[in-house]
């Protein structure tokens, strides 16, 4: 496929979805499949053909829609026209099959929306995002290529590989200010000049989508709601630094989401978007996928390099980088999934376009996973600098009547929690590790005032100690350490003088372990302490938990009196 076939076929594919006024798109995304999506979208094409509505309405699967608390999730696309110049969207949740034929016969038959399960039209959850990475979603079926190239997809590519060379690229990206989403924040385009410029004639791009942080799931949301994206951006990549192959190193848990990486691999192969002689250039670029097996440290670059090349998946010592020397021995580029989802968009409408969202250092959007108490969990994607309030309150709908948002976690396993007394911060890099948290991925979980932050800090340190990889002692012993002294706080056994060994350990983990994993470890119990030190005092002073949440509260006074 050259350039103009792909401009043509892009057309046609627009061209057929504008031939019908309307569509509905059901989230087929694992969390809704495992509510019923399945027989809601059954429903929906049962009743548009005993309704008669075939040539005028079409329904498609689609990415998530947000409302992973409430699923199957539906979304119905009118005539008209909404904020971001696309068709109007009438959200609907907890679509069952009797709700699926009401939908056909009162909304799309009668124009009369079905108001007791379908979102306001000034919902913060359809008003207050600003999608680019998840662009996609409730547009796109990630199950056919051709609604990727109505929306555009790969169009992006085409322009990059003929019209603009590799440097003029990387220009662009370095412009944008895009940071690497995965958790480090590293400059993408600084990144990218990096591998460029160094020496040989064979490189890699690798997409980490070895997600594994509890709590997260944005990435898994992406390449299973839109795929071609994130190959887009990977084949992008390619062309700038000089790459000619690349792997898509995915956990194995994520079933859905390598079936249908699989598949757009063989639907961009077969239209010439991948592998050799990309859209007719001299550039190849084949992608091939690496099923990992479930260990949260292959998530550190170095430990995912070692894993794709079939060894163990364990990190080292830096440098070389993998910018310098990685998989293979070959100069590799490492970014997440999140990341090489934005790269079509800056590419297409340009770096300053991009620049110009976020804050000052803190560029375009971010996508959140939001989980925990708040009354809507899902995915979310929202402007660098929005406050941890609004997507809590506002797009989250806030904790259950009658509670109090006590705490957020950003970060994973390797963040830290932040008090309520926060939510005002913004979310962006500089801001969240001035609170002893960071971004991390994406995962953001809600604390309402039934948790015990003692026993929340425990709950990540034996996450910790299980996914160690045991090959520094620091992080192999301190974690299981770190663990130990947290469960004698939260049987009552502590004593005064344990806050002091947790900071000491604390610090000598951060300071001597290998990786990522032991050095972020001891966050969360750390930031407890800034933040809740009379919650974790109370624990080893006087044996008691003030929410009455981990085993102080089953008997709190017997605990305080035995002496133990």
């Amino acid at each position: 496929m050259t350039p103009s076939e792909l401009a043509a076929r892009a057309a046609a594919a627009r061209a057929a979805r504008e031939a019908r006024p309307r569509s509905i798109a059901v989230c087929t995304s694992a969390g809704c499949l495992a509510t019923g999506a399945t027989a809601a979208r059954r429903a929906l094409e049962d009743e548009v053909r005993a309704a008669g509505l075939d040539g005028a309405v079409e329904v498609h699967g689609t990415g998530c829609l947000g409302l992973c608390h409430a699923g199957p999730a539906v979304e119905v696309h009118g005539p008209g026209a909404s904020g971001d110049g696309h068709r109007c969207r009438c959200l609907y949740e907890r679509v069952d099959a009797p709700l699926a034929r009401r939908i056909v016969r009162e909304h799309l038959a009668a124009d009369a929306p079905v108001a007791e399960r379908a979102l306001a039209p000034d919902d913060p959850l359809l008003v207050r995002q600003l999608r680019i990475a998840t662009a996609g979603f409730g547009r796109v079926d990630p199950e056919r290529i051709d609604t990727c190239l109505a929306e555009g997809g790969y169009g992006a590519l085409a322009r990059a590989v003929t019209e603009r060379t590799p440097s003029e690229v990387i220009a662009e990206l370095a412009a944008s200010g895009l940071r690497g989403r995965g958790g480090a924040g590293y400059p993408t385009g600084l990144k990218w000049a990096t591998v460029a410029k160094a020496p040989g004639g064979e490189k890699l791009v690798v997409c980490n989508a070895d997600e594994g942080d509890p709590g997260a799931f944005m990435d898994r949301a992406i390449l299973e709601g839109d795929p071609h994206r994130v190959l887009e951006g990977m084949a992008i990549a390619g062309y700038a630094v000089g790459a000619r192959r690349g792997y898509v190193y995915v956990r194995g848990e994520y079933r859905l989401a390598i079936a249908r990486l699989r598949a757009a691999i063989a639907e961009a192969e077969a239209l010439g978007l991948l592998g050799a002689r990309v859209l007719g250039t001299p550039f190849s670029f084949p992608v091939e996928l690496r099923i990992g097996a479930g260990a949260y440290v292959c998530g550190e670059e170095t430990a995912l390099v070692a894993s794709i090349e079939g060894g163990r998946g364990t990190p080292r010592p830096r440098p070389p980088y993998p910018a310098e020397r990685g998989a293979f021995g070959l100069p590799t580029l490492v970014n997440n999934v999140e990341t090489l989802a934005n790269v079509p968009a800056i590419v297409s409408r340009g770096g300053a376009w991009f620049a110009g969202l976020g804050t000052a250092r803190s560029k375009g959007t971010k996508v959140l996973a939001l989980s925990g108490d708040v009354r809507r969990s899902g995915v979310v994607e929202v402007e660098m600098g929005t406050t941890l309030r609004t997507v809590i309150e506002e797009l989250g709908g806030g904790v259950a009547p009658g509670r109090t948002v006590k705490a957020a976690q950003t970060g994973g396993p390797s963040g830290g929690c932040i008090p309520a007394r926060h939510l005002d911060l913004p979310i962006d890099y500089e801001s969240l590790q001035e609170v002893g948290s960071f971004m991390g991925s994406g995962g953001l979980v809600v604390m309402d005032d039934r948790s015990c932050m003692v026993d929340v800090a425990r709950f990540f340190l034996e996450f910790c100690r299980d996914e160690s990889c045991g090959k520094c002692v620091p992080c192999r012993a301190g974690t299981v350490q770190l663990h130990e002294i947290l469960q004698r706080l939260c049987r009552g056994e502590g004593a005064p003088e344990d806050v002091a060994r947790i900071e000491e350990l604390g610090e000598l983990l951060r300071a001597t372990s290998l990786c990522g994993l032991g050095q972020g470890a001891p966050n969360p119990i750390l930031s407890t302490l800034r933040h809740f030190r009379e919650e974790v005092l109370a624990h080893a002073v006087e044996r008691r938990c003030p929410a009455g949440a981990c085993e102080l509260a089953a008997a709190p006074r017997a605990l305080a009196g035995s002496g133990t």
